[in-house]
């Protein structure tokens, strides 16, 4: 009887090392993207602009790195 299993999803849940992946590609990143506005606004006395540029080209980042990993089990 197939029609039994409604709602039953037949793929597989993200391991544990996926998520610990997924936590160290999210937190590269962000650090990354910090770390490099940073280092442009020491090179450029830019104040703190280019730091939360890079905050942002990171978390934009790690949301499309997260994305990707995630759609294989959604």
């Amino acid at each position: 009887m197939r029609g039994l299993a409604i709602g039953v999803s037949s793929k597989p849940s993200p391991s544990f090392s996926t998520l610990i992946g997924m936590g160290v590609a999210t937190a590269l990143c962000v650090a990354v993207g910090v770390g490099g506005g940073y280092w442009l606004d020491r090179t450029f006395h830019t104040g703190e602009l280019l730091t939360f540029v890079g905050l942002a080209l990171g978390v934009i980042a790690a949301v499309v790195v997260v994305y990707s990993d995630v759609k294989t089990f959604l």
